[in-house]
This record gives structure tokens, sequence and C-alpha cells, in this order.
């Protein structure tokens, strides 16, 4: 009989009765031991949602989930025996110190008091938390709060960790210090599952990823494979000004796959035959008078392919400027992931 998956929901569905908001509908997925599973989805897509409940600290309304085979709500308690969690939010007590906080969770995690304290001094070390650990929680930083986090959440050497968007916030070498030890712990074995709003952090570290709009999976596989599906290139060009911007990319707007996004001095948008949309672009823009700053091909990033699939970008919840989300396109992204 073969290995149950790491993680395995199926269509899970939730509702919280304040507001009748559905949070969940028919959310499935699953992932196998030592990946990397990343979730991506706006605010209020349901990705803290679904780590509540897969962490036991929600019952779904109706569907199953199992964390290596146990499930989250006949199996509880087995369950939280296997997990670890760290969130945007520090899961500490601040009237206590680093080391402190470590030894704590050892000891409610049944470990003996000898190893909490050495299980804790090793995760103080690992983590350069050493020369703060016997100062309060109320002196450190937002990335020392961060890492003593991460260092709680990996006191019982769990198989199984969710990280619900835990580089949030994060100064930028705090977040690739976050990306090295995950990388780390899945070279020994561990899996996680993280779910971001930064398309850069699901790239680099996920092996399989499922996009969640609106509660459900609208698409999914790795990193790599959904932005094959794209099928274009990404032309960004940059002008003097937003003004100028706005006028090049009515201007551009017939030679790419998809309406220009307009940034500041920068336009972009998708084309299908990367070097000869951007000689076209500067023949364009030269014929007009407009005056090209820099001009850049590249591949598409999953970026690019969230604003595809949803209609706006990962860090916002309407549809951006100039993108099309009619029923029709909605009904293809839908039958798409199934």
């Amino acid at each position: 009989m073969p290995d149950p998956p790491a993680i395995e929901a199926h269509d899970l569905t939730k509702t919280f009765a304040k507001g009748n908001v559905l949070a969940l509908d028919g959310l499935s997925f699953e992932t196998p031991p030592g990946t990397v599973l990343g979730v991506l989805g706006p605010n209020g897509a349901g990705k803290t949602t679904a780590v509540r409940i897969l962490c036991t600290v929600l019952i779904p309304d109706s569907g199953r989930a199992a964390i290596l085979g146990l499930d989250v709500v006949r199996d509880a308690v087995a369950v939280r025996r296997i997990i670890g969690l760290a969130g945007q939010n520090a899961a500490v007590d601040e009237n206590l110190s680093g080391r402190q906080n470590l030894q704590m969770v050892g000891r409610l995690s049944h470990m003996a008091r000898g190893q909490a304290k050495k299980r804790a001094e090793e995760l103080l070390e690992q983590f350069g938390l050493t020369n703060a650990a016997s100062r309060s929680l109320k002196t450190y930083s937002g990335g020392m709060r961060r890492r003593l986090d991460l260092a709680a959440a990996l006191v019982a050497q769990p198989p199984i960790l969710f990280f619900d968007e835990p580089t949030t916030g994060l100064d930028p070498q705090t977040r690739k210090d976050m990306w090295t030890w995950t990388e780390r712990l899945v070279a020994e074995g561990t899996t996680v599952l993280l779910t971001t709003q930064y398309l850069e952090e699901a790239d680099r570290l996920a092996d399989q990823v499922i996009v969640v709009d609106h509660g459900k999976v609208i698409a999914q596989g790795t990193p790599s494979s959904l932005k094959a599906d794209l099928g274009s290139t990404v032309l960004l060009v940059t002008l003097e000004n937003a003004e100028t911007a706005q006028r090049a990319a009515a201007l551009l707007g017939p030679l790419g796959s998809r309406v220009p996004i307009v940034e500041d001095a920068q336009v972009e948008w998708s084309v299908e035959n990367g070097p000869k949309a951007g000689s076209e672009a500067l023949r364009a823009l030269d014929a007009a008078g407009i005056t090209v700053l820099g001009l850049v091909l590249r591949e598409p990033s999953l970026d690019e392919v969230f604003l595809k699939l949803t209609g706006h970008r990962a860090e916002s919840g309407p549809p951006a400027a100039g993108t099309q989300t009619s029923p029709e396109a909605v009904g293809r992204r839908v039958r798409s992931a199934r």
C-alpha cells in the first residue's frame, strides 16, 4: 500500500456566520513528503483558513483533510504532535526571554527538561540568537521575533511545517535567510506548506504551486510549468514620465496579447514574439516622438501567471487596470484547474 500524502485536502468548505462569508469553496490539493507546496492568493482568498483547518484550529463545514494519513478532525491530538506552525505574528510570550520561550515550547511538547534546554540552545545558535537569548522579547526587532517564531516551530522537529506568510514585512536580507533555512529543512526531509503573496518566494522554494482565489484552487503545477503555460514573453518599456507611459501604452497595445499595464513611467505587457515586438515597439514610439529610456525582454514570472489567472496581482484584491475578468474568462480558468 503506498504511503499517504504528507498533506491532503479534499473538497474543504468553510463559511463564517458573521457576514455569511464563504472562505473555502471546495478546496482540494495534496503534496508528497519532503517537498514544498506554495499556496498563492490575495488577501481573503482562503489561504489562512485552510492552514487553520490543517493545523486543527478550525473544523471544516464539509470535506476532509489529513496529515500523513491522520484525519485533522478525528485524529486532531495526533496531528498536533507532528506539525509546526510559523505565521505572520510571533507565537511567543513577550514577558519571557528568547531562551525561556524555546524551553517552554519544548516542555509543552512533552520534552524532558534537560532535552528542552539542549534543543533551545541548538536553535538559538542556528538562528543567530545566542547573544540575545537572555533578553526579553520586548527588546527584539521584528526580524529577530520572526526568527524566534520559526525556531519555536522547530523545537519538536516536526516532519510537517506550515508557514503562513512568514516573511511578510521582513527586510530583504532576513527574508533570504528564511528561504535558506527552509531549503535546509526540506533537504533534511521536512514537508513545508508555504502560503505567500511574494511570487519570488514561491518561485524559489516551491516544488509545486497552487493558486487559490475565492476559496478554491484555480490552477496548479510547478512554477516553471505555470510560467510556460502563459506562453508569452514580457516586454517592459521605461519612459520619461507617467504621462508619456500612458501615451505609449495606447500605441503599444496592439502589439501584445494582453492590454498593457502602466505603473509610473513603465509599460509592461505580454507579447508572443519578444524580439519582433521589441523592434516594432521602438519603431512605433520613435515615430510618435516618444523617448525610450529602457527596454527589457524577459520570461514571464509567477506574478504574470497570477495576474492572468485572477485579473489582479497577488498583493491586491480588485482587478488590475486594463485586465479582462469576464464571466467567460473566469469560466475558462476554473475549467482549466479541474
